[in-house]
């Protein structure tokens, strides 16, 4: 988690420990989120290494809802109004490339 963490916390430049808890409780519900979007049982980046495109995913999911934890849009983008259905988009495809799809 801590490399996770810092990855986040650079994604976002954030300098300071102090919305670490906060993080990293955003970075548990976007791995809980692409576990749940890839098929993968629950806790399995924990036991297996995460592909860089799922790790990309995280660390966009994880600073999209630090920037809109009070319900705005937040980042970049926050004057488009699609900016946050973008992010989802954009978190969606790269999770697609690691997906495990049932034969």
């Amino acid at each position: 988690m801590d490399s996770l963490l810092n990855k986040v916390k650079a994604n976002l430049i954030i300098t300071h420990d102090v919305d670490n808890k906060l993080l990293e409780q955003f970075i548990t519900a976007a791995i809980s989120y692409a576990e749940s979007y890839q098929h993968v049982k629950e806790g399995y980046y924990k036991e297996n290494t995460m592909p860089p495109t799922t790790e990309q995913a995280i660390i966009m999911l994880a600073s999209h809802f630090y920037e809109s934890r009070d319900g705005s849009t937040g980042g970049f983008f926050s004057d488009n109004v699609q900016a946050g259905q973008q992010v989802w988009n954009t978190v969606n495809i790269l999770l697609r490339l690691d997906r495990k799809w049932q034969v």
